[in-house]
């Protein structure tokens, strides 16, 4: 199986980084840190670490350590089949499946993105969005290059539809990683930005030393991934905001090259697995907009997942092959809460649109503020022990920081 609509051993328009991209891709990763509000001085010298693991340092061109993963079976003829997502790709000796970051060497599959993120950033927890994970908080965020799906509307597609070599990457190892997160005084590790699930092996062998630490792992993802790694991934995942792009296979097949029903089996898998779930949907204009394919949205969901389920509707804009779209209205994302609600979910906002009242958290049951959001601000918490402090009504969500945090 070839690469992204294309022969596997062939970049097509994945070329080399021009200039101009490297350039921004070195200052936007080196100055990641500071872009949170950090003091500058943090980053005026590469990042140290104390342990036995590796300094993060500064982010180098096409660093890569390849490592073998262990989700591939061996086929005949040097063949692999990769295990990890629902596409499966059969990828022959010296090729790379679809998501362009594992190569078969001789019939052994290996991951190149372990351990050499190209994102890694201290972002509000709110930002991922999770809206009920310990509201004002910070969350050590990572990714690396490469995606399992091709969304036309992507906002990382720098880095999304890149292959390792091609991106400014950091050495950043699993104990590395948990000392600069509790540098940073952050409560939880995110991965996100691109589909996890390509940077699986790294992201599991992280999750396993962030929460030994005593740190929660939080991921946002769209939930292509097979139910094995899944499984393996939900014994260390605190919580997942996964996004549902839309509500129909057609949809799923135009705009991202996946598949729906792999995704509606993510949701519920990680919810039977005790994991907080959130979900995203960015509501594009002409083309996932049908309120009333939203509305069964809506209805799956909470009859799938449960009403407490935190829903966000996203504003599109204008970005990578969708420029020729308008911004998504405010009275669409608003018609679209109004039928959320409807059908009972108690917990629906509206993202992208800062200073909107949907933005904050409510009470579903005595109505009150219980959150204040403007942006990226977070006001005064109004949950006590997980409960509405006005009412008593419990809250769904994580609401209590780590004790190693």
């Amino acid at each position: 199986m070839g690469g992204k609509g294309k022969d596997a051993g062939q970049q097509g328009v994945r070329e080399a980084l021009s200039r101009r991209d490297f350039l921004a891709g070195v200052s936007l990763g080196a100055l990641g840190l500071c872009a949170a509000g950090l003091p500058l001085s943090a980053c005026a010298e590469p990042i140290t670490t104390t342990g036995e693991e590796l300094k993060i340092g500064y982010p180098e061109l096409g660093y890569m350590v390849p490592k073998e993963s262990p989700f591939y079976t061996p086929l005949s003829g040097g063949m692999v089949k990769c295990l990890l997502c629902p596409r499966g790709c059969v990828v022959g000796d010296g090729r790379r499946g679809y998501c362009e970051v594992r190569e078969n060497r001789k019939g052994k599959y290996y991951s190149l993105v372990w351990g050499n993120p190209c994102a890694v950033h201290v972002d509000p927890i709110e930002k991922k969005p999770f809206f009920h994970v310990l509201p004002g908080t910070t969350s050590y965020s990572i990714a690396t290059a490469g995606c399992n799906l091709t969304c036309k509307f992507c906002q990382n597609y720098d880095i999304s539809q890149a292959r390792p070599e091609n991106t400014a990457n950091y050495r950043l190892w699993p104990a590395a990683l948990v000392n600069e997160a509790k540098a940073y005084r952050s409560a939880s590790v995110a991965y996100t930005y691109v589909e996890p699930t390509i940077f699986f092996e790294y992201m599991l062998d992280c999750a396993r030393a962030v929460k030994k630490a005593g740190l929660i792992n939080v991921m946002h993802s769209n939930g292509f991934i097979n139910p094995g790694p899944r499984k393996e991934l939900a014994r260390y995942l605190t919580a997942a905001n996964i996004d549902l792009k839309g509500f129909t296979e057609g949809y799923y097949s135009s705009m991202t090259e996946g598949r729906l029903a792999p995704v509606l089996d993510s949701i519920k898998g990680y919810k039977k697995a005790g994991v907080h779930v959130e979900i995203t949907n960015l509501v594009v204009p002409t083309r996932n907009d049908d309120i009333a394919t939203i509305t069964k949205m809506c209805e799956w969901i909470r009859d799938a997942v449960g009403k407490e389920t935190p829903l966000h509707f996203s504003r599109f804009t204008p970005m990578y092959r969708l420029t020729n779209l308008p911004n998504t209205p405010v009275e669409t994302l608003e018609a679209a809460f109004a039928a959320a609600k409807r059908v009972g979910l108690e917990y629906v906002y509206i993202g992208n649109v800062p200073g909107h009242k949907y933005e904050s958290t409510y009470c579903p049951k005595c109505g009150r503020m219980l959150i204040f959001r403007m942006g990226y601000f977070v006001g005064e918490v109004k949950i006590k022990k997980g409960k509405c402090a006005f009412c008593g009504y419990p809250i769904a969500g994580i609401w209590e920081v780590p004790k190693g945090a």
